[in-house]
């Protein structure tokens, strides 16, 4: 968890190369987790059903801080999160992993293995990567198959891709992930849909906001790269299937 301010143009410029060669619905959501609440950042006000809804809030352009209690009513995200839920709550966890596994979503064995932070937050900072107000932990992308297969791409050439196959439910896991061991994609989870609205035809990509820049600049080549490929591919797709 680092405490430096960000140079906030250069992440407008990251964030402007990744729109320029993956056109992105959503913005990508930088996310820090910080010791103390960070100043000049305003404070997440109100109420929502899980973490991940924060997410979507970054994504459409708000720039905020959440304390763990903002994190309660998500148990699961709360526990990837490393944040203990108050006594009165304390339940909420166990009941719905007991729901989980009675319908078959998930074995109570698979629990101890999925990835949490190291420690409990003292405040989350979310926000447009352009408009981060600090260097973030990790960045969040959201989009079709064929940007986030570019991202993965160009992750893996700046060498800070994370030797793991795509990672499912819960989909927040992916967040302390990929801040230990590298970028991940991830397919979502079907709370995380309903909750931040993600498309059937979109999945993630989790990248360590150390890693960003490099992975910007790579993706240039790699852009560049598939748009040869792509003409490579066509003509010889014509050529070996002509009549």
């Amino acid at each position: 968890m680092r405490n430096g301010e960000a140079n906030v143009a250069n992440y407008r410029t990251i964030e402007q190369s990744f729109s320029n060669h993956l056109r992105f619905e959503r913005r990508p959501v930088a996310v820090l987790f910080r010791d103390s609440p960070p100043a000049g950042v305003p404070r997440f006000t109100g109420t929502v059903p899980s973490g991940c809804s924060f997410w979507r809030l970054a994504a459409e352009g708000r720039t905020f801080y959440t304390l763990p209690g903002d994190h309660y009513n998500c148990p699961i995200g709360s526990y990837t999160h490393t944040i203990p839920l108050p006594e009165e709550r304390g339940k909420e966890l166990e009941q719905t992993l007991g729901l989980m596994t009675q319908i078959g979503y998930i074995r109570m064995e698979e629990v101890p293995g999925i990835p949490r932070l190291p420690k409990t937050p003292g405040s989350v900072v979310y926000a447009p990567l352009g408009d981060t107000p600090l260097d973030p932990d990790v960045v969040l992308f959201a989009g079709r198959p064929g940007q986030v297969m570019l991202l993965q791409e160009a992750a893996q050439r700046a060498g800070v891709a994370a030797q793991w196959p795509l990672f499912g439910r819960p989909t927040c896991m992916a967040l302390p992930f990929a801040l230990s061991h590298g970028a991940v994609a991830s397919t979502g989870c079907i709370g995380n849909r309903v909750y931040t609205d993600l498309d059937e035809g979109e999945l993630y990509l989790v990248v360590p906001g150390k890693d960003i820049a490099r992975v910007a600049q790579e993706l240039q080549t790699v852009a560049a790269a598939n748009a040869q490929l792509l003409a490579y591919h066509q003509e010889r797709k014509q050529k070996l299937t002509a009549p």
